[in-house]
C-alpha cells in the first residue's frame, strides 16, 4: 500500500463525521439519539424555491455544464440582492463567483492564498474549516482570541509585528457560528483599517446574515470599504442557513476581484459549477419575501428560548444569541468533553463540544435550534431528567 500525504497526519476527521459515526453506532443497537449538534435547518426552503427548480429541471436545455462562472442571471441576482439589502455595489462579471456551497470556498482560498510558512489569522472559537483550509494548504495557523467580556470580538491587539508581516488572510463571521454574538458596522470598518494596513486579505465568513432574532440587524463586511474595488475583503454568502437550502450546496464569494479570480483558479480545477435550476432556484431565493424570513427566525427564537429557559437546570449557562442557529452554553460543574460524552452515553442526547471549534471553546457545548419542535422537547426533557440523577 503507498505511504498516505503527510498532511493527512496533521488533518483531524471532521468532528461531525466523527459524531455521525457514533451515533449510527448507536442506532444499530436500536438506541434513539436526539441530534442536538448539527446545524441543519429542519424547516424546508420557501415553497416558490423548489418550484423553481423542478420548473426548470424540466427545460432539455438546463442538463449540462454551466461554466466555472456559474449563469450570468445568477451573478447578476446576487449583485442586486447585495445592492438593495447592504446598498453595496458589485460589478457580477469581476466581484461575483458562486460556490458549492460556502464551505468549499473557504477551503479552498486557503489554497490560493497560503504556502508553507504562511500565516492565517484564525478566531479560537469558530467554524473548523477555517483551520481545516489552513492544514490542507500547508499553512500555519495563529489563534485570535475571541472572548465573552469583549463579544467575542477579535482581539488582535496583541500579534506581533513579525505575525503581522507572516499573515495573508484573517477569518471574521458575524452572527457568529457557533457564539451567535453579532458585530456592528464600526467593527468591520475597524477590520478594513486593520487589513488595509497590514496587507492582510479580510475574510468574512456571514452565511448566518438572514437569522436573527429580537430585531437584531446584520451587516457585510463590504459596507465598511470606502471604494468600490474591496481589495482587500472577500465575503462568502450561503443559501443554507438564510434560506433552509442546506443540501443544495449553492453560495457565492463576492468582493476582491483579485481574490476572486485566485479563487476561481483553484476552483476550475476541482470542480465544474452547478445544475443550472439550483441556480435558477438561487434566483428565487433571493427574492423571497422577508415575511418568510420573519416568520422562520421566530420559530428559531422560540427554540432558543425554549433551550436558554432550562439550561440552569442542566448545568448550563448562555447569554442570548443575537442570531445564528445555536446557543453557545458555559458547562458549570464538569469538563465539557465529559458533559458531551455524558449526555450521549447516558442520555442517548448528541451535543456539540465546544473545543470542535478551537482551544477557545473548551469550557463550552453548542446545541442547535435546527431540531423539530416536538423532538427538541423531548429531548431537553430527557436532559433534565439524566442531569438532574447526576
Amino acid at each position: 500500500m503507498p505511504i498516505h500525504a503527510a498532511r493527512l497526519e496533521r488533518l483531524p476527521n471532521y468532528v461531525f463525521s466523527i459524531i455521525g459515526d457514533r451515533i449510527r453506532q448507536m442506532q444499530a443497537q436500536g438506541k434513539r439519539v436526539y441530534r442536538l449538534d448539527i446545524g441543519n435547518p429542519d424547516l424546508p426552503p420557501p415553497q416558490e424555491v423548489v418550484e423553481t427548480l423542478a420548473r426548470s429541471a424540466q427545460n432539455p436545455t438546463h442538463h449540462g455544464y454551466t461554466g466555472y462562472r456559474g449563469i450570468a442571471a445568477f451573478r447578476e441576482a446576487v449583485a442586486k440582492h447585495y445592492h438593495e439589502r447592504y446598498r453595496v455595489s458589485l460589478d457580477p462579471t469581476q466581484n461575483v463567483l458562486p460556490l458549492i456551497g460556502s464551505k468549499e470556498g473557504i477551503v479552498n482560498l486557503s489554497l490560493a492564498y497560503l504556502d508553507a510558512g504562511d500565516l492565517a489569522l484564525i478566531p479560537d472559537v469558530g467554524y473548523p474549516s477555517y483551520r481545516m483550509g489552513v492544514i490542507l494548504a500547508g499553512g500555519e495557523i495563529c489563534d485570535v482570541p475571541l472572548r465573552a467580556e469583549n463579544n467575542y470580538l477579535p482581539d488582535v491587539s496583541h500579534l506581533s509585528d513579525e505575525t503581522l508581516e507572516k499573515a495573508k488572510l484573517i477569518w471574521v463571521n458575524y452572527p457568529n457560528n457557533p457564539t451567535g454574538y453579532n458585530a456592528d458596522l464600526e467593527f468591520y470598518r475597524s477590520m478594513v483599517q486593520f487589513c488595509e494596513k497590514h496587507n492582510i486579505l479580510l475574510a468574512s465568513d456571514n452565511p448566518y446574515v438572514e437569522v436573527l432574532f429580537d430585531g437584531n440587524t446584520a451587516y457585510s463586511a463590504l459596507q465598511a470599504v470606502d471604494h468600490a474595488r474591496y481589495e482587500h475583503v472577500i465575503e462568502f454568502m450561503s443559501f443554507s442557513k438564510s434560506y433552509n437550502m442546506a443540501g443544495w450546496r449553492l453560495g457565492a464569494a463576492v468582493g476582491s476581484a483579485e481574490a476572486l479570480q485566485r479563487l476561481l483558479k483553484i476552483k476550475s480545477n476541482m470542480d465544474s459549477g452547478h445544475f443550472h435550476p439550483i441556480y435558477d432556484a438561487g434566483i428565487t431565493a433571493l427574492n423571497v419575501s422577508q415575511d418568510w424570513i420573519d416568520k422562520r427566525n421566530q420559530v428559531y427564537q422560540a427554540r432558543r428560548d425554549r433551550i436558554m429557559q432550562i439550561l440552569p437546570e442542566v448545568g448550563l449557562s448562555a447569554q442570548k444569541s443575537a442570531g445564528s442557529l445555536y446557543v453557545w452554553a458555559k458547562v458549570e460543574d464538569m469538563a465539557a468533553s465529559r458533559y458531551v460524552e455524558r449526555a450521549l452515553t447516558e442520555a442517548h442526547i448528541s451535543i456539540a463540544p465546544g473545543e470542535a471549534y478551537g482551544p477557545g471553546g473548551k469550557d463550552y457545548v453548542r446545541l442547535s435550534l435546527g431540531v423539530p419542535d416536538a423532538i427538541l422537547d423531548e429531548a431537553l426533557d430527557k436532559l433534565q431528567v439524566w442531569y438532574s440523577k447526576g
